[in-house]
């Protein structure tokens, strides 16, 4: 068994396209060695900002032998038939086939050994396919070359069992790339060349030329530095695993050092100065004990230096002190003019072409989120309206305008320096809210109307023009959309029907845009799929949410959950389990005597023709169940309501251990099918039970 090593080294592959690339690389390989027939041990794919590379192990020499196996025409075939056979085949005579029967036929059959290639022979061609095929967000061609790579491609490292293979790229324009053993270390700190073997010499002397090949090493050392000289200086580092990520993709040798802020610029919000500084600089923000800002930040350099990274900070520094300049400049700027003075400037930007402008968008949710206050408690329509007309004015500043990912954010801010009322404030920054299924959700009343109004305003717009999501495309971020309305109804215990929410938002569309459909039994079945993604995250069946959703009355999520709850409840219990089964048995009798009779049984059983004391017995109690049932559905008492379906356990075995329900009498039989459907239509009306699983 041998190992293959490959490595392809570039200019600076960004960041955020090297693990998607090394997993891809990784594949790719794996997958034409299997179609090879070479079996291997394991693969393990690396990714630096200038090289990709990938390690095979437990490769044989050489592919094993197959054997080809042909089948010929009948042995009483034509002998024109015959003789193209065996040309086909490459024999001489039919003493080199074997003849098989296979029904009442015989064929022949031509077996050839193929014998199996060496490994090193076979390996160049594959590599040399899999690199083309390597799919990038964005690639480029360079110089006369028609290859297409993300960054210009350098050398191609190509090692099987410590040895040389001899493939080679086609660039184009008579320039190739040859497979090589020589790679090269870090850009500036070991440039020069180094030759390598294997995996473990390659490893080792890529650390000893600066350069760690692991992402995974990097990020552990990246942020154990951090934590370390954030320590050093009584800090705390932000945690922010995703930009931790971005700069371990940056970095070939990772140097932690830590900078100042221009304490001028301390009095911006802190959102601001780490927003300026992750998405510019990948800095990593500093935290006092107390949890506010502190005026340090953390670089990592890819570089060792003899001042021990003095000018490399000093270079930082400067550059960040020209980015919060910029910072500044917003903020002074936006608070001059008042968020409500902004609002008129949402009629000029265009929220979608069928659906209006941002401006009408405000309107829609204003009025949406007035009339959702008969759903929060605690909701002050007035602070509502304020909020909602509020909300997207934000988008119109310097501010957001540079940093969107503070939309919102800085409404609230601004907001607060005009002098709004808190509830008012704090529902502009949290009406994107919950962006997933670990934010946070709104829990203030006036935060959560304006929140709700407009999500359910988006989902309702995009369904109404027929933009829903399909498949894996879902461009406007509409499942998500659903699952926060979700999130704030069922977080919150709202008592909001979403039937006429959803008709209510079509209203405020529909009274501008009347070339629109109406999209609310589209939007129930959605969000019960939706549901049922986010109750399974929280171990709740979801044929248990089909089986209510499918009464089609009910659209009060609170009450739905707890349907689904007592009906999970009921269904564990021995009772529960049985009568199910009882449920089954008799919908598939009622629906084959139907098909069979081409008639239904839906009608009431008639008490004169119920000879037998368990069928009696049964009606008796599909009465009193039904009673008892709706008496305390109406009290959305539903532990009550599985109780009293509970007590029909013991009259259906009995029914079902004693009664003949296809009897010769032909009256009897008909009578005896109604009481089956009524035990199918009784159990209906606590949830569907042909869903249950």
């Amino acid at each position: 068994m041998a190992e293959l090593l490959l490595e392809l080294v570039s200019e600076e592959i960004p960041a955020r396209m090297q693990a998607r690339a090394a997993e891809d690389l990784k594949r790719l390989v794996s997958e034409k060695l299997k179609a090879a027939n070479l079996a291997f041990t394991r693969a393990d794919a690396f990714v630096t900002p200038r090289r990709l590379a990938l390690v095979v192990d437990g490769l044989p020499d050489q592919q094993p032998d197959l054997v080809e196996e042909r089948k010929g025409p009948r042995t009483d075939a034509p002998e024109q038939a015959i003789q193209g056979f065996l040309k086909a085949a490459g024999l001489t005579s039919l003493d080199q086939c074997e003849v098989r029967e296979i029904g009442k036929a015989k064929f022949y059959f031509a077996s050839q050994c193929k014998a199996g290639a060496p490994t090193a022979q076979v390996l160049p061609d594959l590599l040399v396919q899999a690199i083309g095929a390597l799919s990038w967000p964005k690639s480029m061609r360079w110089g006369a070359g028609h290859v297409r790579y993300v960054r210009p491609l350098h050398h191609i490292v190509a090692t099987f069992g410590g040895r040389l293979l001899a493939g080679v790229i086609e660039i184009g324009d008579g320039a190739t790339i040859r497979f090589g053993g020589t790679t090269v270390g870090h850009r500036f700190l070991a440039p020069g060349t180094i030759t390598v073997l294997d995996f473990a010499d390659y490893k080792a002397k890529l650390r000893a030329a600066k350069v760690i090949l692991d992402p995974a090493e990097r990020r552990e050392i990246i942020w154990t530095k951090a934590i370390e000289r954030a320590a050093a200086e009584g800090l705390q580092v932000r945690e922010d695993r995703g930009l931790l990520e971005e700069v371990a993709g940056l970095v070939e040798w990772p140097v932690v050092l830590m900078g100042s802020i221009d304490t001028t610029f301390m009095n911006l919000p802190a959102e601001v100065l780490t927003a300026s500084m992750r998405a510019h600089q990948k800095y990593f923000s500093l935290l006092e004990s107390d949890g506010l800002m502190a005026p340090r930040f953390l670089v990592v350099a890819n570089m060792e230096t003899d001042d021990h990274g003095a000018a490399i900070v000093a270079g930082n520094e400067r550059v960040l002190r020209a980015r919060l300049s910029d910072a500044k400049f917003f903020w002074d700027q936006d608070r001059k003019t008042r968020l409500e003075d902004r609002v008129p400037a949402l009629s000029k930007i265009v929220f979608h072409e069928k659906l209006g402008t941002l401006g009408e968008k405000v309107e829609r949710i204003a009025a949406l989120a007035a009339d959702l206050c008969d759903y929060i408690p605690g909701a002050d329509r007035d602070l509502v309206r304020s909020a909602a007309t509020l909300a997207k004015a934000d988008l119109t500043t310097g501010m957001v305008g540079e940093f969107p990912e503070l939309q919102g954010i800085m409404g609230r801010y601004y907001a607060c320096a005009e002098g709004e009322r808190t509830e008012v404030a704090e529902a502009i920054r949290e009406h994107y809210s919950p962006l997933g299924p670990n934010d946070r959700c709104p829990t203030a009343p006036v935060s959560i109307a304006v929140a709700l109004a407009d999500k359910l305003d988006t989902l309702v717009g995009f369904f109404a023009i027929g933009e829903k999501p399909t498949g894996s495309k879902d461009p406007f971020a509409l499942r998500r959309a659903a699952l926060s309305v979700i999130r704030l109804i069922l977080e919150n215990a709202l008592r909001l029907p979403l039937r006429v929410a959803f008709e209510r938002s079509y209203a405020l569309y529909d009274g501008t845009r009347g070339d629109l459909a109406q999209p609310a039994s589209d939007l129930l079945e959605f969000f019960a799929d939706r549901l049922k993604v986010h109750l399974r995250e929280k171990g709740v069946r979801h044929d248990l949410v089909s089986a209510v959703f499918a009464l089609g009355d009910e659209d009060d999520l609170v009450r739905l959950l707890a349907r689904v709850e007592a009906l999970g409840a009921f269904l564990a219990s021995e009772d529960g389990g049985n009568l199910l089964t009882a449920y089954k048995r008799a919908a598939n009798i009622v629906a084959i005597e139907e098909k069979r009779d081409k008639t239904r049984y839906d009608e009431r059983a008639e008490a004169a023709h119920l000879l037998e004391p368990e069928e009696r017995a049964l009606h008796e109690s599909l009465g009193g169940t039904g009673s008892r049932f709706d008496a305390a559905l109406s009290k959305e008492d539903f532990a009550g309501a599985m109780s009293a379906i509970a007590a029909l356990r013991q009259p259906v075995d009995a029914f079902f251990d004693r009664v003949t329900v296809n009897c010769e009498d032909k009256v009897l039989r008909a009578n005896r099918l109604r009481l089956l459907s009524q035990i199918r239509a009784t159990l209906n009306h606590v949830a569907d039970f042909s869903k249950v699983e």
